[in-house]
């Protein structure tokens, strides 16, 4: 054992030691420990700041100080300063003072992603595409996107103005604004799929989401609706109570929806549908991926438990703690996990391990030995230990390297405002495809363009390589290592044909977005988004539907 290994290894046992002693030790001797801690930390700084050799900014050493505490805790303790305040208030509201435009920066350029329909952005002439270079006069293409935020939000009633660069047009353009307070909802979308099946997509759980459910389901069955599709893929969650409220939408009054433990007593809570529902009765299909956390699986999970609905997709993401907010000196608060929850089956489906993930940030395979079985009101068996296993899984084809990297070069972006300033109107949404000779225009648009991508055949093939001359192997297979590269380069010339579907699906979405804002970008998936596929096939399958759900 090394040096430095066995140095970390007394370390540990050292640590160890003196948490079981805190543990165990009176309520006085905890108090004096903190107040040493506190005292050793206190004179440390300041001793850092007296003597380290260059000049230190306080305010950074120390949040970097607290993070990193917390950060041993688990992944959503977090301390939010005075300046953060705002955007924490917005995330939980869904409001804030501003124009109603979404930004992004775009191959180091700040650009226009989204209007929200109905203010000022889209009232006033902003445009999907649109390069923002200046904001009231002040030069922003060297600031952050966040920064960029930041100065176009404000006080509702200020005037604020947006300097921007056009397609199509040879010099900059300055539009002026007034902001209002905005207000983004959380069911951005809801319509109908098919002649009899309502969808809705809810994307937060802010204030008043239950109710814009509620407005929204009782709307489609006004339109026809005897079926229903919730979207909550890629939902990271929210307010806890607006949970509940959702699933009230198709759970009678008074069921137990989620219950939740802590240390402290009285953070142990029971929580029960308060209303009567819109429908308990209509066949329901709950859309998951691993994205959908937190307040997201608390409704997928009820549904599922109550076999009030089919859970489809892909396993949610397993985020079972719930946090409060605590207030701070000066302003600044202490957002802390206070508790773990439960479905009504009784599972936590907290990820037994939060700090190891996939890519993708979803929860990695987990031993049948580490899980505890339930079971559903009808005695279906469902596990608890990380995240929500849907009824139904749909597998998703990956997104194939070329389309990644036309997406994220910006070169769907940048031709889908092309495409807009060069076609006056469209069909609608759910109608709208490109024909063969527009996506090849597209090939031909690429054709100087630079959107060289690696593929992961070719990555194992560079780490081959590297191996074969480290192990003295190189000048055996130095040919056939050759050839094999040069039918990768070869295959790769026909990619965009190969993935003509994910590339087009793609396009066709950005491009309805120009048209349609939001709407637009949903309805363009419904013909070929797996997850809406299966559940309409489902639904429309009543046998089946009842057989899933162990109906008798």
């Amino acid at each position: 054992m090394s040096l430095r290994n066995r140095k970390i290894k007394i370390w540990g046992v050292g640590t160890l030691i003196i948490l079981i002693a805190l543990a165990f030790s009176s309520p006085s001797d905890r108090y004096f420990e903190i107040a040493k801690n506190l005292d050793i930390f206190a004179t440390l700084f300041k001793e850092v700041n007296a003597l380290y050799v260059d000049e230190v900014n306080p305010n950074k050493v120390i949040k970097t100080g607290i993070d990193a505490m917390l950060a041993s805790l688990d992944p959503y303790t977090n301390y939010i300063p005075e300046d953060d305040i705002e955007n924490f208030r917005t995330q939980s509201t869904g409001q804030y003072g501003g124009i109603g435009a979404i930004t992004s920066r775009l191959n180091g350029k700040i650009k226009v992603v989204m209007l929200i329909e109905g203010y000022s952005a889209e009232k006033n002439g902003l445009k999907i595409g649109d390069e923002v270079i200046k904001i009231n006069d002040i030069d922003i293409r060297e600031l952050s996107r966040e920064e960029t935020s930041e100065l176009m939000k404000g006080q509702a009633n200020t005037p604020v103005s947006l300097t921007v660069l056009r397609y199509g047009k040879s010099s900059p353009i300055t539009l002026n604004f007034k902001r209002e307070k905005v207000k983004i909802s959380n069911v951005p979308y809801y319509g109908m799929v098919s002649s009899d099946i309502g969808y809705v997509k809810l994307t937060e759980f802010t204030m008043q989401a239950g109710k814009e459910v509620r407005n929204a389901v009782n709307e489609l069955k006004d339109k026809g609706a005897k079926k229903i599709i919730l979207d909550v893929r890629d939902n990271p969650g929210g307010l806890l109570i607006e949970a509940v409220n959702i699933t009230n939408v198709f759970l009678p009054k008074g069921k137990e929806v989620v219950f939740t433990k802590g240390k402290l007593t009285e953070n142990n809570a029971t929580y029960k549908t308060l209303n009567n529902p819109v429908d308990e009765e209509i066949p329901l299909a709950v859309l998951i991926n691993s994205g959908s956390a937190s307040a997201s699986e608390i409704v997928a999970g009820t549904i599922q438990d109550y076999d009030r609905g089919i859970i489809i997709g892909q396993k949610s993401f397993g985020k079972g703690l719930v946090q409060i907010t605590r207030p701070l000196s000066y302003n600044s608060q202490l957002k802390v996990t206070t508790a773990k929850y439960y479905t009504p089956s009784g599972r936590c489906i907290q990820a037994l391990d939060y700090s190891f993930r996939n890519e993708d940030g979803s929860v990695g395979a987990i031993p049948d030995s580490m899980k505890m079985e339930f079971t559903t009101s009808n005695g279906r068996i469902v596990m608890d230990g990380g995240g929500i296993d849907p009824d139904i899984t749909v597998k998703k084809d990956p997104l194939s390297p070329i389309a990644r990297s036309l997406y994220t070069k910006g070169y769907i972006f940048d031709y889908a405002t092309k495409y807009h300033f060069e076609h006056e109107t469209i069909k609608d949404a759910k109608n709208f495809k490109l024909s063969d000779a527009e996506y090849q225009a597209f090939v031909n648009w690429l054709s100087d363009k630079d959107y060289g991508y690696t593929t992961q055949v070719e990555k194992k093939l560079e780490e081959l390589t590297k191996n074969a001359k480290k192990e003295k192997y190189y000048q055996d297979i130095k040919a056939r290592l050759a050839d094999v590269k040069t039918t990768l380069e070869d295959s790769k010339k026909n990619d965009l044909i190969d993935f003509r579907h994910q590339i087009a699906s793609l396009l066709e979405d950005e491009i309805t977005s120009r048209y349609y804002l939001e709407k637009g970008s949903v309805e363009s998936t419904f013909d070929s988004d797996d997850d809406i596929i299966k559940a309409i096939e489902i639904l429309n399958a009543p046998e089946k539907y009842n057989q899933i759900l162990g109906k008798k």
